[in-house]
């Protein structure tokens, strides 16, 4: 599922009107934000990283890094290295020029032969041990090793207790990069503190997020066929660390104070776990929701959800939740996209929620704890300003993450690493910038 805005071209949906597990959709306002003009790409950059419509985070971001790319300087200096997960092929766009084999080892050197050859100033690696073959991935570096040109990595995952393949495979990256991007102070400091890199190399660069309208729910749900329900959302791969169940057993509590409540699970199950156990996670989830007569209420649209429907889904939730299981996630590009809707959220403290969501930016509750979510819930339903005072916090905080400004670190970033600068990229809001938004004025009165 996509979990941020992209340029990938849409086709027309057929979608039934909603059932007990269905939504259909009906046309959407047209947006409200034309894009910026373009300017002379200063390098010659190729991303290595997965890329739609390859059906992970990974891809969503780095097809949404490259719009960005694109947008703010032109198509002419940017190119894709795509990486495919085994037994799988894609219709990729044109930028993509290579592709790589997950577990072929020798396509990784084949990749680094090309990207010599093709003589681009500059490799912008997206990394996730996951996405490449070997233990812990450690194919990578055999793409890594014989490149003549700087590398920037940016970091999905930064683990606090690595095991000794993971250690020793991020260790060469660090090695190898001439600088490193993490999406969080966490992250930063982790790479400092477990993986000893100084802290010079590392560039703090938000997650990026689609420039979207502060908007009521309202105006969406008739779009969804749910016009005067309270919707609370959550979206993502479904995978059973996600711990949705958490949510739809807080739900009765929920329906017992606020009974025109839905709740929308929105995504495909992951195409991983999809090829190892089918949809049992989800069966398990629909299971429980008819155990506790909840059925009606918790929605399902079971696909990977196009950036037209990502839009409307999210605007039309009054609560958005993220119940996940373990501490353990570095970032969430969900939940950068509810934050940087101005949404009202409510999460369980993983690590980059901890973060983002500071400063009165979210709800945190603790981990599998249904009556804590119900509790949260229902305190933000029952207040409207504490809601709304909640929605604009993140709001506000969503503007430092807008895909513009991120394309635009990034390219310091890169300038950085071609000049052997030590000086940390790190995006900051201006003062000026928060205080001239009518959000940030009234927040501060």
């Amino acid at each position: 599922m996509s979990l941020h805005e992209s340029t990938v071209i849409e086709r027309p949906m057929s979608l039934p009107r909603r059932g007990p597990q269905t939504a259909a959709f009906r046309s959407e306002p047209a947006p409200c934000l034309q894009p910026l003009p373009s300017r002379p790409h200063p390098l010659r950059v190729a991303v290595v990283g997965n890329h739609l419509p390859r059906q992970c985070g990974i891809a969503t971001f780095t097809t949404d890094l490259c719009d960005a790319m694109m947008t703010e300087y032109g198509p002419a200096g940017l190119s894709v290295v795509a990486v495919n997960d085994p037994q799988s092929s894609y219709a990729y766009p044109p930028r993509v020029q290579f592709e790589i084999e997950q577990d072929g080892i020798a396509s990784y050197r084949e990749a680094a032969r090309f990207l010599n050859a093709a003589k681009v100033d500059l490799v912008s690696l997206q990394h996730e041990y996951g996405i490449f073959g070997g233990f812990a991935g450690s194919h990578v570096l055999e793409l890594l090793r014989p490149l003549t040109m700087p590398v920037v990595t940016t970091l999905h995952t930064v683990l606090r207790q690595p095991d000794q393949h993971q250690r020793r495979v991020m260790g060469q990256i660090a090695e190898r990069s001439n600088r490193l991007v993490v999406m969080s102070e966490y992250s930063a400091c982790m790479l400092r503190q477990v993986f000893g890199v100084p802290g010079g190399k590392i560039d703090l660069i938000p997650h990026g997020i689609p420039d979207l309208p502060f908007v009521e729910p309202d105006i969406y749900k008739e779009l969804l066929s749910v016009a005067g329900k309270t919707v609370l959302l959550t979206f993502g791969l479904l995978s059973a660390n996600k711990g949705f169940e958490s949510a739809i057993r807080a739900l009765p509590r929920i329906l017992s104070r606020h009974s025109n409540a839905v709740y929308v699970i929105a995504g495909a199950t992951h195409p991983h776990v999809r090829a190892r156990e089918g949809d049992r996670y989800r069966d398990t989830l629909q299971a429980l929701a008819r155990e506790l007569g909840v059925e009606k209420e918790v929605i399902f649209h079971n696909r990977f959800v196009t950036p037209r429907e990502m839009r409307v889904l999210v605007g039309s939730a009054d609560l958005y939740i993220t119940p996940y299981c373990h501490e353990a996630q570095a970032v969430s590009g969900t939940l950068a996209y509810a934050l940087g809707a101005g949404k009202a959220i409510i999460s369980t403290p993983y690590w980059y929620a901890a973060e983002l969501l500071d400063e009165g930016r979210g709800k945190l509750v603790p981990f599998e704890s249904p009556d804590a979510i119900a509790a949260a819930a229902i305190a933000l339903l029952d207040d409207d300003v504490a809601r709304q005072a909640i929605r604009m916090r993140a709001y506000l905080r969503g503007r430092q993450m807008v895909w513009s400004r991120v394309a635009q670190s990034y390219m310091r970033s890169f300038e950085h690493a071609r000049a052997g600068c030590l000086e940390p990229v790190q995006l900051r809001a201006s003062v000026q910038a928060v205080e001239s938004n009518p959000l940030g004025r009234l927040l501060s009165a």
